[in-house]
């Protein structure tokens, strides 16, 4: 009876590990073939049939920058130095912010923020001691492999394409890249992944230690000052057990200060957030046991820009971004990005 008991474990074990290899195959399948297609497309495919793209001048004030991207809903915007006809980079929440830690650093300085144009930013970063973003751009017809490693490479989350005239030979900005846009176009068109069937615990995607957090009696300025020293775009809002109420991103900052009002910056994350716009897509939350193939069925049906990763009572576990999801697609078993 005893050797029955003991053939029937064993029979068990076996079972389980069969079911364990083909997991991590069909893994292995999946990355492959998300990789070859992202070999085999181009940024330009990803791209709807018709949309809009604003591009702003470097000699608009930062003031009126900002309304245009709130008036339009956006949270980005391609630069153009109109005197070298050139592209000039990327305007985003990141250079807002720096700003805004400008004008807490040097308060003398508020009287000229009327006059403050977007080719000063230069000059902010250099104030406050903050590196100047890479200016990283790239072809529409490259593949969009290329794209995504040049995205990971720079830490940005979100690129612009920029062409060539033939005749004139200037540069014209065709679209802005996003890695939201990216994986939603993989999720769309790369039937594995629905085979992306390990648990996150198993594959070490996300960041799980050293996690920033803020209460809703925070200081707004005090999560700008953590967004910038971490170099982060979002901050999970807890309460006093580590249960996740919310989360304070940094676009938010942006319906802040869009009348030119700096002075709310001393509001509490608890008041900021009730001036959050109506169409917020929410909070979005994972365990460590999800997978990939669920985050991909997520990110299929709506906008999902970050999973705060919690336990059975919604405590704040970890945190997955759409760089930690794009860095394992891409560099899982492949080296670094060198």
């Amino acid at each position: 009876m005893q050797d029955d008991v003991g053939y029937e474990r064993k029979e068990s074990e076996r079972g389980k590990e069969a079911v364990v290899d083909i997991v991590d195959q069909e893994q292995q399948e999946a990355l492959r073939a998300i990789r070859q297609f992202l070999k085999v497309r181009t940024s330009y495919d990803v791209l709807p049939v018709s949309f809009r793209l604003v591009i702003l001048d470097t000699s608009l004030l930062v003031n009126k920058s900002l309304g245009i991207l709130v008036q339009n809903a956006i949270v980005s915007a391609p630069l153009w130095d109109s005197q070298r006809s050139k592209f000039a980079g990327l305007l985003t929440s990141s250079d807002y912010i720096n700003v805004i830690q400008y004008y807490w650093q040097f308060p003398e300085a508020m009287k000229e923020i009327d006059q403050f144009r977007l080719d000063s930013l230069r000059k902010v970063e250099k104030a406050i001691g903050v590196n100047p973003p890479e200016t990283v751009s790239i072809h529409p017809m490259k593949p969009l492999y290329e794209a995504c490693r040049r995205m990971l490479k720079s830490r940005a989350r979100r690129i612009p394409l920029v062409d060539v005239d033939d005749e004139t030979k200037q540069e014209m900005v065709v679209s802005v890249l996003t890695q939201y846009r990216i994986l939603k176009f993989v999720a769309v068109n790369v039937k594995e992944t629905g085979m992306l069937r390990k648990p996150l615990c198993d594959i070490g995607v996300g960041t799980y230690e050293g996690l920033s957090t803020a209460s809703m009696d925070t200081p707004v300025i005090d999560v700008i000052h953590t967004l910038v020293r971490k170099n982060i775009s979002s901050v999970p809002i807890v309460d006093e057990r580590g249960v996740v109420l919310n989360v304070y991103e940094a676009i938010d900052i942006l319906t802040l200060i869009k009348d030119g009002r700096y002075y709310d910056l001393g509001l509490t994350v608890g008041e900021a957030l009730l001036k959050r716009p109506d169409d917020f897509p929410g909070v979005h939350t994972c365990s460590e046991q999800d997978r990939l193939d669920t985050i991909f069925d997520a990110i299929r049906g709506g906008r999902v820009h970050r999973l705060i990763v919690v336990d059975g009572e919604n405590r704040l576990k970890g945190m997955v971004t759409l760089s930690d999801i794009l860095h394992y697609l891409l560099l899982e078993g492949e080296g670094d990005l060198e």
